[in-house]
Parts: C-alpha cells; structure tokens; sequence
C-alpha cells in the first residue's frame, strides 16, 4: 500500500510539474564502460519554467551526481535515490541546467557478449530510461534529445537522430546525434556493437540503414527482406511522411522482447537474423511493420496514459497487418485476422479487462486494438479512415493523446457513425464478439471456407477436393492436423496430393504422421530437404525414431545442419547422435559441444534448448546443474522463469537435491550461495 501511494505521489507530483515546467532540449554526453557495467557523463537541459513552483523534479535511479549548475551558477540538490530534486538557482522564463552524473543499472541499459563480441543496448519501454540516464519517467514530457557517446574505435555506436559525425581520438571514437523533434524519454536508444551497415532510401527520400552482427552478412537479404516495400507502403497508406530524418535498425543479443520503435532507430531480437531456409520459419516481417508503424503511432504521438494504451499497439498491429497484406495479399491478412479472433475468443474465457484499460492485457492492448480499427476501417470506408487519420497526425504530432481525441476526429468526417457504441462495444467491454467478427471475416472466400470447415463433421472427399483446389495453404494444413489421429490408410490418398502443396502443407504432414508406414518411408525422407529447418528437424526426429536401424544414415545425412539462431536443429541433432554413440572420445566431444551451448558463450534460446536436452541425457551432471543453476541470473525473465521453475521440480527429486547439496559444499562463494537459496526454499 505504501509502494502505490509514493507511485501515485510521483504521477501526481510530475503532472502538476508538466503544467509549470517546459523541458524543451537535452544535449547528453556519455561514456558506457563494460567492465564496470556503469555508465556516465554530462547533462545539458534547456527548460521553460512557466509557473511558480517549489520544486523541479528530474528521474534519475540510484544515480550519483557532481557539479550541478543552473544557469551558469552552482546549485545545491537533493538525490533521493529516485530523482534529482532541483529547489534553488531557476527563474520564470528559459532556464539551462548541467551536471555530471554516474550510473551502474541493474536494468534498461544491458552489456552482453565480452570482447570483439561485446554488445550494449537499452530497453526502456515503459519507465525505464531512467535507470540509466536522468529524464522523464512521464511519456508526457517531451524532449528534443541529442546524445554524444564515447567509445572503443573497434565497435559502432547507434543512438537516435541523424548522426552529425564521428570523430577519433586515441583508441575512443566520439559519436554525436542529433535529433530535431522531441519525444518522449522512453524512446532514447543506445546500441554498441560490432555490426555491419548496409543503406537504402524510401521512396520519398528517408535514408534507410540496416545493421547487422558482422558474423552474420549473409544474412542481410533474408532479414530484411521487403523492408523498403513495407516503408514505402506505410508512408503512403497512413498518408502522414515519416516524421523523422532516418530509420535504422539493428538486432542485438537477448533482447527481452521481439523488437522497440526508439524514435529513429528499432532495436531488435537476433532471433529474427535469418538465413533463406530460416527465413521460411521465423521472419522479421510482421515485427519490421509493427515497429515502424510505431514511429507514427506511438513515437510522433503518445497516448497520455496507459488507459489509451491501445492508441499504439492496436495502430501499430493493424498497420503491421496492412502491410503484410500488401506484401502476402488478402488470403494472408483475413488469415491472420481469424487468428487474432481465435486467441481474443479463447482468451475472453477468462480476461476480464477491457482495453480502455491500463491493466488489459497486452493480448488487448494489440490484437483487440487492431479488430477494433479494422471493424472501423470496414464500416466506414477506407478512404474515409485515411482522413481521419492523417487528420489525426496532424492535428496532434508530438503531443500526447487520449481516445476521444481520435473517436472526435472520426466524427467530423463520418458524422452518422455512432463512436459512442465502437467505444463500448470494442473498448470498454471485456469479452470478443466471434459472430459478429466473422461477420467481417467471411467477406474473403479463403476465410469464410476455413471458417465452414472448423464446422464440419470429417468429410474425406470434400477435403480431397479442397486440397485439389487453388485454396490458401492454412487450410489444407488444418485438414491434416485435423486428421492427426486418423490411420494413415484411411488418408492416404489426402497425403498423396498434399506431399506436392507448398512447404507448410509438407510440414503439416510430417508433423501428423508420426508413425511411419514402410512403403512411406522414401517420400518422408524427402522432408530433410526442405526448405525449412522445423520441417528438417521434424523429419530427422520421427525419422530415427521410426527406423532406428537407419538412423546413423539420417545422422550423417544432416551432420553439417546448424539451423536458426536457437540452434535448435543442431541441438536435437545431438541429443539424437550421442545417445547411441559408441566411441567415447566422439561421445565426450559431443557432451562439450551441448555443454558450451549451455553456457554464457551463447544467448538464451541456445541455452535453454541445450539445458533441456542435458538434462534429460545427464540429469545429475555437476557441470549441467551449475549451467542450470547460472541461467537463474540472466537478464531475460523467460529464461530465467524456465530454469527457476525447472530447479524447483528437480530439487523434489531426492538424488538431484543430494547431487546439488554435494556440490554446494565445493563450490565457489558466488555459487554455493546460489545453490543454497534453492536447497533452503
């Protein structure tokens, strides 16, 4: 109760504040140090104080701070460990403040990797900058931001803006960006690390610049594939030119989500850096739309509270979606609809919380956001909802906004549209209308047959013609997972015609026919040349299991397979490999092989795949519990749940707990302590 009413002290506190003191421009110089994980440097602030006040206050997260200067004059402060709290030294009108300041974050501001691999990189979505650089936790307060970064001359250094230059001075290079606009504090970026560039222009003139891990320059094509298109689509569909002069954007190592639309510059998952083949399983597309889309909606203007938080991601989904269709077509866009539809009407089983609602549910917040703008965009017209919304973006670029500011803007074009009921309907009431979303939804033919099909009782010959048919694929790959527990005789001839289908049609069938008929086997094995590593890695596995016999021949067949960024083809590949491996010395260099990839040499999909696998292989292993036990201290709560979680089951187990309390008492401080919070739990 305490720790709500000081939050709700500190909104309070900072709204009142907004109303009297203007922050127009922060000119910031820093120096990132990696071995001391601590940050600092010198803070310029320009403000307008235009209203008597007491006291300004300024976020800042366990920060020390030196030389504290308005005006030109050294001022006395207060650190409260939160803020920087300025009383003395301001006066009505243009104000200029300066201090140097220190940070050491226990978030926001990430160092990972370690030497020519070494990568650091924000996440401040939310109110989270603030751990690393004095600002503004409230999104309300606005600021043109120009960062100066000192750093080792091996690595490159993005942050927003144009870069101005970049000038070297003994072993440091010294970066300076600029920006014209101001935004809010959580869109500041820093990204270092050893990343090639490649560059384009939009259509319109915008310069575009792509990075990479200089490991991964092969890659370029695949990861970025239709992102001029997607740019140039956006700009011309939202009719708004892109507010700012440059677009970048760069993958880093275990970023804690898919990606983030820092003003100028997305910072994404590495997840995402695909090869051709990888490019089949997981790309960036959907991701590269919703983050620039966002550069619109979210970043030119921000909802005023988390009540409107739907204002971006529902704008920003819904473009993403448009986009896609722009580059898949319609079939593609209803498609992904029907899924939102899908998980909104399941999830609405137990989520309670409207979207006009800052606790909704990011499910909400998105995918409901995005319904809600696409049952407006169809009932009123698209060109119509063109207008408002470039109306929209005018009217309010670089401020904050709330719903009803947007709904008004509907109104003045679509008079007779009732905004009072969409808000109710698709806003303010929990729950998701799936008959009136189909409605929508059978308006694409694709659609409306898959829709008709989830209906049906089995029907062999109405699915034989189906898969005959120019039907989009999803479809034909529901019918088979339909059909996942029907004997392969009586689909058969289903399969047949479906072995020549795209390769989601292909790999529908390799994961439904786990229990592989001899005269089978020939086509089945056609699977391992496909061109996805899911459908490879599904294919090896039914593959050994079904013909064991065969099985060092499908091993040496795909050997030299790395797969995705997860490596989790090379992985089952192992664990595939070293439990029927007879030569020790081949089986020890496979357990170090899986034993590396548990550890901090690697990101956090590639460890915990390889954990998973050791685990099963060598459950007591005193190597593979101390990995187990070290992933508890990674920055990525995912990883971090799976392998508490995981602890906690194997401590129930009574030779896993022995094994655990024999190491503790060898182990080093650091980690005998880690062990024992465990055991004492």
């Amino acid at each position: 109760m305490r720790t709500l009413f000081f939050l709700l002290f500190s909104i309070l506190t900072f709204s009142q504040q907004t109303k009297s003191v203007d922050f127009l421009k922060c000119d910031v110089f820093v120096i990132p140090d990696y071995d001391s994980k601590s940050i600092g440097g010198e803070i310029s602030y320009e403000f307008k104080v235009k209203s008597l006040i007491d006291t300004i206050r300024i976020d800042a997260k366990n920060m020390h701070f030196n030389g504290v200067f308005i005006n030109g004059k050294e001022v006395n402060y207060k650190n409260n460990t939160k803020e920087l709290l300025l009383f003395e030294g301001f006066k009505k009108g243009k104000n200029k403040l300066t201090f140097l300041y220190l940070a050491t974050p226990k978030q926001t501001l990430y160092f990972t990797g370690s030497e020519e691999n070494l990568q650091i990189w924000t996440q401040g979505q939310g109110r989270y900058t603030s751990h690393w650089l004095p600002c503004f936790d409230d999104v309300n307060e606005k600021v043109i931001f120009n960062i100066d970064v000192e750093y080792n001359f091996m690595y490159s250094v993005l942050s927003n803006g144009l870069l101005k230059s970049k000038v070297r001075k003994n072993k440091s290079n010294y970066w300076s960006f600029e920006m014209q606009k101001p935004m809010s504090s959580y869109l500041v970026m820093l990204a270092i690390g050893n990343f090639e560039k490649q560059e384009s222009k939009s259509k319109s003139g915008t310069p575009l610049e792509f990075y990479l891990d200089k490991n991964d320059v092969s890659k370029f094509e695949p990861t970025y594939r239709y992102s001029k298109q997607i740019f140039d689509y956006l700009e011309q569909e939202i009719g708004v030119k892109y507010p700012w002069k440059i677009y970048r954007q760069v993958p880093v190592r275990d970023f804690l989500y898919a990606g983030m639309e820092n003003t100028t510059s997305t910072i994404f998952s590495q997840d995402f850096v695909v090869d051709s083949i990888g490019f089949n399983d997981k790309n960036y597309i959907n991701v590269n739309a919703h983050e620039l889309a966002h550069q619109w909606f979210g970043d030119l203007i921000t909802a005023q509270s988390g009540k409107h938080h739907w204002l971006q991601e529902g704008f920003a989904t819904y473009y993403a979606l448009l986009a896609e269709k722009e580059v898949f077509g319609d079939d593609y866009f209803y498609n992904e609809l029907y899924d939102y539809a899908l998980q909104l009407r399941s999830a609405a089983k137990t989520d309670t919380i409207p979207v006009m609602n800052e606790k909704a549910s990011s499910l909400s917040f998105y995918k409901k956001g995005a319904w809600a703008l696409h049952t407006l965009r169809e009932d009123i017209g698209a060109k119509n909802f063109q207008k408002i919304v470039k109306t929209y973006l005018k009217k309010y670029h670089y401020k904050n906004v709330i719903t009803d500011e947007f709904l008004a803007e509907v109104k003045k074009v679509v008079k007779t549209f009732d905004t009072e009921n969409f808000k109710n309907k698709w806003l303010e009431t929990a729950g998701f209308d799936m008959v009136l979303a189909e409605s929508y939804l059978v308006k694409n033919k694709s659609v409306e047959a898959y829709i008709q099909l989830t209906k049906e009782k089995k029907d062999l010959d109405n699915y034989k013609a189906i898969l005959q048919s120019e039907t989009y694929f999803p479809i034909k790959q529901y019918i088979f997972y339909k059909l996942a527990n029907t004997a392969f005789e009586d689909k058969k001839e289903l399969i047949e015609i479906g072995m020549k289908q795209n390769l989601y049609v292909r790999q529908a069938i390799a994961e439904t026919v786990t229990k592989i008929p001899v005269e089978f086997k020939s086509q089945y094995e056609t699977f391992l040349d496909d061109a996805s590593y899911q459908t490879k890695e599904i294919a090896l596995l039914y593959l050994c299991k079904n013909f064991p016999g065969e099985k060092e021949n499908y091993l040496a067949q795909t050997k030299n397979i790395i797969g995705n960024n997860d490596k989790s083809f090379r992985i089952s590949w192992l664990s595939l490999a070293i439990v029927s491996e007879n030569d020790e010395v081949a089986k020890n260099l496979m357990y170090k092989e899986l034993l590396d990839y548990s550890s901090t040499n690697y990101e956090s999909s590639v460890r915990q795949n390889a954990l998973e696998v050791l685990l099963k292989i060598y459950p007591n292993d005193g190597n593979v519990i101390a990995s187990l036990f070290q992933a508890t201290t990674h920055h990525k709560w995912q990883f971090t749940k799976f392998s508490r979680d995981t602890i906690r089951e194997k401590l129930k187990k009574p030779e896993f707990r022995s094994r655990v309390e024999e190491l503790a008492k060898t182990a080093d401080e650091t980690t005998a302590a880690l062990y024992n919070k465990f055991l004492k739990e």
